[in-house]
């Protein structure tokens, strides 16, 4: 009888006395790794694409010495004829690419497109910068490098020509493709201008 009662005692003791039965305790870090994923599931996709064009270690002289920051260039795009670029300085680099991406959505600019390319061909400037740009065919792609590849692929455009002609600092000739691609006009807004029809426009 004393063997059975132990058992007896032994088999409630392993159930809570609700008759529920709970699972192992989860730490702090597991429980912390479960919401960040179910942020992520429920935080929805953006449609603007970043893109780092340069990342600089600067120095200011104060009166203690040098202060050691980052600089970080950053372009914004959407890929439907939107983009942007901004600048962002910060001790930590982490901290310039946000900075710099939050100024390159307040200078958002609309891009006029025929089809994938550009209507009309234009000379971006910007500083001892100048870029060549050149509508080109279907299929030619983005013929750029550095940092004008990357402002016209955030733009949305799928074929064009370009060339640097002047000073190749990536600020300057990014800033340079995004003058240029803020000058250009569509067909229907050259008309206007002229006060003409866009059939007598092209005649």
């Amino acid at each position: 009888m004393d063997k059975e009662e132990k058992v007896g005692f032994e088999d409630n003791a392993a159930q809570p006395a609700d008759g529920v039965r709970r699972g192992r305790r989860t730490s702090s870090r597991e429980s912390n790794r479960k919401s960040s994923d179910d942020n992520k599931r429920e935080r929805p996709e953006s449609e603007w694409e970043e893109k780092i064009i340069q990342v600089r270690r600067v120095t200011k002289v104060v009166k203690g010495g040098k202060k050691l920051s980052f600089r970080a260039v950053v372009a914004v795009g959407n890929g439907k004829g939107q983009v942007g670029i901004g600048v962002g300085k910060a001790a930590e680099v982490i901290s310039a690419i946000q900075k710099g991406v939050v100024d390159a959505k307040k200078s958002l600019i609309s891009v006029p497109l025929v089809g994938t390319s550009i209507p009309h061909q234009i000379v971006g400037k910007q500083g001892s910068s100048r870029i060549l740009l050149k509508p080109a065919a279907k299929g030619t792609g983005v013929i750029a490098g550095g940092a004008a590849r990357a402002i016209l692929e955030l733009a949305g455009v799928g074929d064009v020509l370009s060339k640097s002609l002047g000073s190749r600092s990536p600020l300057n000739v990014a800033r340079a493709t995004v003058d240029g691609l803020k000058n250009l006009r569509t067909f229907e807004e050259a008309a206007r201008l002229r006060g003409i029809s866009i059939r007598q426009l092209f005649a």
